[in-house]
């Protein structure tokens, strides 16, 4: 089914059980890889806020979770520029800390957030992403914990937004072409 947002038409790429599939599995993984450590996971708003939420509710160890506010998009495009609007209150020193994030794109936002934590001295410093776009890249990330690669395309639903609508849909669109 296609919907539109504003001016442009989606197209249903990811389903909302492909999705929770993937994403229990990773919060599985997470779970054994960091058993006994309780983790500190910090969820990069607005975008990972559904993902982080479901991650959360499939883990099977203790773990605690912020949130920061990271942004780069205004409307489609990148606009290059990262901003920290809220920003981070725990002490990461000799913690290990996962960061979600919804989607990795050109790997700039977290090429510039993931120095600024690592300053702070966590012992272990990990990233799990829902999508990457490999294709994108322009600042190789490494990810730890991966959810699906997609083509280069804009994505809406499940956190991501087009000018801030779409963020609720259940299910991942992509733009229609």
């Amino acid at each position: 089914m296609t919907i539109q947002v504003h001016d442009k038409r989606f197209v249903p790429y990811i389903t909302e059980a492909k999705l929770q599939q993937r994403i229990k599995e990773l919060a599985q993984q997470i779970s054994h890889d960091l058993e006994g450590t309780r983790p500190l996971f910090i969820a990069i708003l607005n975008g990972s806020f559904m993902f982080a939420a479901d991650i959360f509710k499939h883990l099977s160890i203790e773990a605690e979770i912020s949130f920061i506010k990271l942004a780069s998009y205004k409307g489609t495009k990148s606009t290059g520029n990262v901003i920290t609007a809220i920003g981070l209150e725990e002490d990461l020193y000799g913690r290990t800390v996962v960061i979600l994030e919804d989607i990795v794109d050109t790997g700039k936002t977290l090429h510039q957030f993931l120095p600024q934590l690592r300053h702070q001295q966590p012992q272990r410093l990990l990233v799990t992403a829902l999508l990457h776009k490999p294709d994108a890249t322009t600042h190789p990330i490494e990810i730890d914990y991966l959810g699906f690669s997609v083509p280069n395309k804009f994505l809406l639903g499940y956190g991501l937004d087009y000018d801030g609508l779409g963020r609720n849909l259940p299910e991942i669109y992509q733009l229609e072409e």
